[in-house]
């Protein structure tokens, strides 16, 4: 390997590390921003004063007031709680179950795994947000409702991934050393198969985490998802629609808010892959 290509790949590593600092710190202060957004809000988001509705954004309030004159800095801070901690519930819980359930199926073979995979197949047939809607309308609406209508459809990804990690991973040499040395199945998965198949679900999980917001805002803007006056930035969007003409910063600041955090989750997302790409690590 020349120097000049030793130099090149070191820069590169280098521009990675910036990459991920800079990003998971912004991801960082999100949500703690977000778990402490009670104590960060100016105001009252659900006090009303109807003397200054539809307020334009001023000093005293940053993103001007709805049309029941609640502050609109404060109820684009407090659906953050909400509109963040919803999705990584959600993406924690698909990626952990979809994951386990597609070891159970590489590992048992079988029946199980014919029969599982058979109904991941069926989940994958649909357009994922239509089924979402139509499963979230029978639930009746609702941030746990929405989240339970997307987690319905989004865990077969996972369990198809982890099915084929898990089936390539079951071949190499050290896992067939495990088992030849005496390892139980569930000390050879714990140590030996999730450390090295937990890379490539990862990044899918990470580079989901913007998916499912606005998948989750979608639903709320449709009305199967938080309730008002709940603070959650799809419904707040919905709430104000008709106002975008006339009061544009009232739609557009929970708007501007959806694109920030989904922006900053994937440039996150694109950022892990990189630096878990072995090509960019040698």
């Amino acid at each position: 390997m020349s120097d000049i290509t030793i130099r090149v790949q070191a820069v590169r590593r280098d521009h990675l590390q910036r990459k991920l600092l800079v990003f998971g710190v912004l991801a960082g202060l999100l949500i703690v921003a977000a778990f402490f957004s009670s104590s960060l809000c100016p105001y009252d988001p659900y006090e009303q004063n109807l003397a200054i509705a539809k307020a334009a954004p001023s000093a005293e309030h940053w993103l001007g007031t709805d049309r029941y004159g609640r502050d609109m800095f404060s109820r684009v801070i407090a659906g953050s709680y909400t509109s963040i901690f919803s999705t990584l519930l959600l993406v924690g819980f698909i990626s952990v179950f979809g994951s386990l359930v597609g070891i159970l199926c590489a590992w048992s073979g079988r029946w199980i795994d014919t029969m599982v995979m058979r109904v991941s197949d069926m989940f994958l047939a649909f357009p994922g947000l239509v089924f979402a809607l139509a499963v979230a309308a029978v639930l009746g609406g609702g941030v746990q409702n929405a989240i339970v209508a997307l987690a319905a459809i989004s865990w077969p990804k996972y369990a198809r991934l982890a099915r084929s990690q898990t089936l390539a991973q079951q071949e190499r040499p050290y896992m067939q050393a495990a088992k030849m040395a005496g390892c139980g199945t569930l000390r050879m998965i714990r140590r030996h198969l999730v450390p090295n198949i937990a890379g490539p679900i990862l990044v899918t999980a990470m580079l989901d985490i913007g998916t499912m917001m606005m998948e989750l805002a979608g639903l709320s803007f449709l009305g199967l998802g938080a309730k008002p006056p709940i603070p959650e930035w799809g419904s707040m969007m919905s709430d104000t629609r008709n106002l975008l003409a006339t009061q544009p910063w009232v739609t557009l600041a929970p708007g501007f808010a959806i694109f920030f955090s989904v922006m900053i989750f994937n440039l996150l997302g694109d950022t892990v892959r990189d630096w878990l790409d072995p090509k960019n690590r040698r």
